[in-house]
């Protein structure tokens, strides 16, 4: 599939604000209601939510054009928010003062982690799984909002270990860990950088 630069820089634009509406409302919370448990719709619809903001042309399926310009958007945000911690004294310019304290307090917070963690326990350093990727990296194409419903209901239907129609903070640990073990047992694909 063709894409024109201009239709590229559109949908990039469009992300852009999107992402920049949504961050600034930090999107819908998992738990909306607060009571410690999420239903089904609570765990569908906001993540679907998050997907339709991505989907600039509204044609129900999320493009890689889409996929790329939304991270493109997210990392420029990041980039923005890194400079404004920096800049202590926020006159534009980063000095070598203020990025020398940066880097100590860093230091700290990740002393302080490493503290908490324990031994053996390592910082994650994978990819985050929310992408639509292949085995080596690659976009496998447009990814279907519609799909990606059903997949997230039958998820639910997954995690919902005693059938109540609600998710309990244990649910959702018990999720995490069969998926990190699950992960752990899978051979990787070798890296090819």
């Amino acid at each position: 599939m063709k894409t024109s630069i201009a239709t590229v820089a559109a949908v990039a634009l469009l992300l852009t604000a999107g992402v920049a509406s949504a961050q600034a409302q930090r999107g819908p919370r998992a738990d909306a209601n607060n009571d410690g448990r999420i239903s089904r719709a609570e765990f569908v619809d906001g993540r679907i939510q998050r997907l339709q903001q991505l989907d600039a042309n509204r044609d129900g399926q999320i493009a890689v054009e889409e996929r790329q310009a939304a991270r493109q958007a997210r990392r420029a945000q990041a980039a923005d928010r890194r400079f404004e911690r920096l800049d202590a004294d926020k006159n534009g310019q980063i000095s070598r003062a203020e990025f020398d304290a940066a880097r100590a307090q860093r230091g700290e917070r990740r002393a302080e982690r490493a503290g908490e963690r324990g031994p053996g326990m390592g910082r994650h350093r994978g990819r985050r799984h929310g992408g639509h990727m292949g085995a080596q990296g690659q976009a496998r194409g447009p990814l279907s909002i519609a799909d990606a419903q059903t997949r997230l209901g039958q998820r639910f239907d997954q995690l919902d270990a005693n059938k109540d129609g609600f998710l309990t903070q244990d649910e959702r640990r018990a999720g995490r860990a069969g998926r990190e073990g699950r992960r752990a047992a899978s051979p990787q694909a070798p890296a090819s950088r």
